[in-house]
């Protein structure tokens, strides 16, 4: 919604670099949640975590109804929540499904009913929006070619990005004696993502630059790349803190110049009235990569451990990170691809 009043009230050469640094805020907010929750976790529990998390958020609320002005287009402001719940349900079952994977072995009718019933909870959500008046997710954006690969793109990069974030953060915290790890506490291996966040706001501030100079499309598939180098490095080098620091600073300019283009790509075929709409669709998407992302490594690492072994074998780790390097790699061939085409369609020389 706050792109959409952005799109409403500034020029059109003001608010494509506002809502970038809008879609990499989250990037920079990364390296200092993690270190500061992790902090508070370790000195004073979960409860005083969670507890900054909350008046951090009622801060944030706060300030924006004093803030942000309200929208020059009056229209329905209704919260689709049968939507949002019917949304819930199948992302819920699915990721427990990837997850928990002993479930397919030792219950295989209860993972087949649960596989079920997500399948059919999908399609009533996806008849329910099509459907509703403010739907959470106006699903009749995808008949754009471009809103379709750019958000099949964040879904798989999606996964590439937070697989890489899980497996840094559960690595620096690993134990010296399960023959690798840094044995950092909470509050340390935090402090190894400031390099993400540093390098992903700045990301944010240099992209709506370059990409007067190339086009949306090649500017998202290098991000992809990026973050694909990234994974690759942490597959084949980590031999101290100082090279986990490097890989964040690549990931987190990969992950924020990715996020800061997408709109770019999605805003110029949608009208103005739809920003809103169509940058939801985007935050769904690139949340439901990560989930994705978090549950598919945390299952490459549960089948890398051995009976009995609390920590998983170092080469768990490697093969998480080049399934991060496929699924990244495809993401990079979709935007190279479906928006590229669209691109060279768009601009005919």
């Amino acid at each position: 919604m706050l792109m959409g009043v952005v799109r409403d009230r500034m020029s059109d050469k003001r608010s494509g670099s506002t809502i970038a640094l809008l879609s990499v805020a989250s990037t920079a907010g990364v390296g200092v949640g993690y270190p500061l929750s992790g902090f508070l976790a370790e000195h004073g529990g979960l409860r005083l975590a969670y507890g900054f998390g909350a008046a951090m958020t009622v801060m944030a609320f706060a300030v924006a109804l004093r803030v942000v002005p309200a929208s020059t287009r009056k229209r329905a402001t209704r919260i689709d929540v049968p939507g949002a719940v019917l949304l819930a349900l199948p992302l819920t079952l699915v990721l427990v499904l990837i997850s928990e994977t002993a479930l397919w072995s030792s219950r295989p009718w209860t993972a087949g009913v649960l596989a079920a019933i997500a399948v059919v909870a999908a399609g009533i959500w996806v008849r329910v929006e099509l459907r509703s008046s403010a739907p959470l997710v106006d699903l009749r954006l995808f008949r754009h070619r471009a809103v379709v690969g750019a958000n099949v793109a964040m879904f798989l990069g999606g996964i590439g990005m937070y697989l890489l974030l899980t497996l840094a953060t559960r690595y620096a915290q690993t134990p010296s004696g399960a023959g690798y790890g840094f044995g950092l506490d909470v509050f340390a291996a935090g402090l190894v993502l400031v390099p993400f966040s540093v390098f992903g706001f700045l990301a944010g501030k240099l992209v709506p630059r370059a990409l007067r100079r190339v086009g949306a499309a090649s500017a998202l598939t290098v991000s992809a790349l990026i973050v694909l180098v990234a994974l690759a490095l942490f597959a084949g080098t980590r031999a101290g803190v100082v090279e986990l620091c490097a890989v964040m600073a690549i990931l987190g300019f990969g992950v924020g110049s990715f996020s800061a283009v997408l709109p770019a790509v999605v805003l110029p075929v949608v009208p103005s009235s739809e920003t809103s709409s169509v940058m939801s669709i985007n935050q769904v998407v690139r949340s439901v990569g990560f989930s994705f992302g978090s549950a598919v490594g945390g299952l490459v690492l549960a089948a890398g451990t051995r009976p009995g072994s609390t920590f998983p074998g170092e080469d768990a780790y490697t093969s998480a990170a080049w399934v991060g390097v496929v699924v990244t790699a495809a993401a990079a061939i979709v935007s190279a691809s479906v928006l590229h085409g669209r691109a060279i369609a768009g601009h005919p020389t």
